[in-house]
């Protein structure tokens, strides 16, 4: 089952970025020994042995294992990691697509579990499970009534493939409750988030969260859906991307190569040079193309823009991105857990590591550089990189290394409407919570509308943000008129957005909540005139206004 996770409208969460996914080889990894202990002559095997042979009380090792293990895979580099039996099963969900579960988006509203939208064809669907029905309890437990957050219920929904789970469902608020009984399945998790025309020749694509190793496959579904559709250009949104498999991302950038043109290269200390090239069956390599970034897009997502800006295949626009160049290779321990250790670097086409530099084993201060960024103006201003190293593109074109991607065109992050009383409502979460209740008290007549385009309208007319204020009033965040009529575009068009999605889904939702994006516009723009065609790029004419 999919939990709600917001959009952060607000201040990003900068210190979760540096714990990317990163870039990482294989699909298939290596093992440890299978007595769950590396074979060892030095020091800290002798360490532990002594421990638990003389120690004068009885030491669980193993947890001392676990808690030191993390800072000793730290002290090597920021993205070198040692993750837990329990951190691993969420990364592979990530990665391999699925999970296993009953098969339901909901949104815990209040001291509620509420379903807002069933997974087609999956376990919930054909055990009769229904949009808005609340879960009061689940195997005879009650959940409904207390402060369950959305991890518990991920824990209590979710379970091995083939087990049940009996849910007590409160339907159109029935006195009785209704016992279904569900099977746990096998749920897709996308990580294509929208596919959608922009224009009637333009297509866009937005990545989600990371590549995964399904991403492939939903990334030329979604090209072919577009070109169907008679999309000849492309906007490919890697905004908040942090990475994935090596593997997928090379074979995404090959849809828009000729055969021949350089990736990406990795090389390590005992990790022999290794050149990804073009195959020349891509099915995008006269489509225009403008590929989105941020600050927040990483690793494979910077070696996707890195490759189109290297070889003048399109313009990549918006601010730099986070610098991370290091390649990780996974091992596993039988308990389940994995060691990530950083055996390469990688790069683009003309040679560049986009790397940002780090001190081995200062881990926080790492992570700060985003923050100090922030800090200093780079996402508003021109970003003020230094320490660049100048790389010639294939058509002669000056790009840089290290510290990230500078894209082609600098977007300035847009902070207009963003103030003390937006930030204050987002960040509780109330404005996700009213659009919640609103969506809830009509649904009858919000589930009426054919198209979420016929819904957006009505919600226009709706006083939603007098309501959200009133709303927010209640729980303590005072009215402040000034910067609510400051704020009031950006509550209304998240607002609505969210109304969208608990009738329409996620693609509903990015469309909605994405019609006035400045990137996707200036997008929009660079293909309209020309200025993403190979000639136009290298003679920089993208740098007229």
């Amino acid at each position: 089952m999919r939990s709600r996770r917001r959009k952060n409208t607000g201040f990003p969460f900068w210190i979760g970025v540096a714990l990317a996914i990163g870039v990482f080889i294989g699909a298939k990894y290596g093992e440890f020994g299978k007595s769950g202990r590396v074979d060892s002559s030095g020091k800290l095997d002798a360490v532990l042995n002594f421990i638990h042979e003389s120690y004068v009380d009885t030491v669980d090792t193993r947890r001392i294992i676990e808690d030191a293990l993390p800072h000793i895979i730290q002290e090597l580099d920021p993205h070198s990691e040692y993750i837990t039996a329990e951190q691993m099963k969420r990364v592979n969900e990530d990665l391999e697509g699925h999970f296993s579960g009953i098969g339901v988006s909901f949104y815990v509203l209040r001291d509620t579990i509420v379903v807002t939208q069933i997974v087609p064809g999956g376990p919930s669907e054909a055990a009769g499970i229904m949009p808005w029905d609340r879960i009061v309890t689940v195997d005879d437990s009650l959940v409904a009534g207390k402060q369950i957050q959305n991890e518990e219920v991920l824990k209590t929904l979710r379970g091995e493939r083939g087990t049940e789970v009996t849910l007590g469902i409160r339907r159109d608020n029935g006195p009785e409750l209704i016992d279904i009984t569900v099977t746990r399945g096998d749920i897709p998790m996308s990580s294509v988030n929208a596919t959608y025309m922009l224009t009637d020749d333009i297509g866009y694509i937005k990545l989600g969260r990371n590549f995964g190793f399904n991403t492939f496959s939903e990334f030329i579904t979604a090209i072919s859906k577009l070109k169907s559709r008679g999309a000849t250009g492309l906007v490919i949104d890697l905004r908040g991307n942090v990475g994935g498999a090596l593997e997928v991302v090379v074979a995404m950038v090959n849809e828009f190569l000729q055969k021949g043109d350089l990736i990406v290269y990795t090389e390590g200390r005992d990790f022999p040079r290794n050149d990804n090239y073009a195959n020349g069956s891509g099915t995008c390599k006269e489509d225009d193309v403008v590929v989105l970034i941020d600050e927040l897009s990483a690793s494979a997502s910077e070696i996707f823009a890195g490759a189109i800006q290297d070889h003048d295949r399109g313009l990549v626009i918006g601010r730099r991105s986070f610098g991370k160049g290091l390649v990780q290779s996974q091992r596993n321990f039988p308990d389940g857990s994995a060691v990530r250790l950083t055996v390469a670097r990688y790069y683009t086409a003309s040679g560049r590591s986009i790397q940002r530099g780090y001190e081995k084993g200062k881990h926080a201060e790492y992570e700060m550089e985003a923050i100090n960024r922030y800090l200093q103006g780079d996402y508003v201003n021109v970003d003020t990189a230094n320490n660049l190293t100048p790389y010639a593109t294939l058509g002669g074109r000056t790009v840089y290394g290290g510290d990230g991607i500078m894209p082609d065109i600098f977007i300035a992050r847009d902070t207009m409407g963003i103030n003390s009383y937006y930030n204050s409502v987002v960040n509780r979460r109330l404005d996700e919570e009213y659009a919640m209740l609103y969506s809830d008290i009509h649904q009858a007549k919000l589930s009426g509308y054919a198209t979420w385009q016929d819904l957006h309208r009505y919600l226009l007319r709706q006083p939603l943000l007098l309501n959200l204020v009133s709303y927010a009033d209640y729980h303590g965040i005072r009215r402040r008129p000034y910067y609510i009529q400051e704020s009031s575009e950006l509550l209304e068009n998240v607002m609505t957005a969210y109304i969208v999605r608990n009738f329409f889904g996620e693609e509903a939702f990015w469309e909605a909540y994405q019609q006035n994006d400045p990137l996707i516009r200036k997008g929009i723009e660079l293909i309209e005139t020309g200025k993403t065609a190979r000639a136009a790029i290298v003679s920089e004419a993208y740098l007229l206004p």
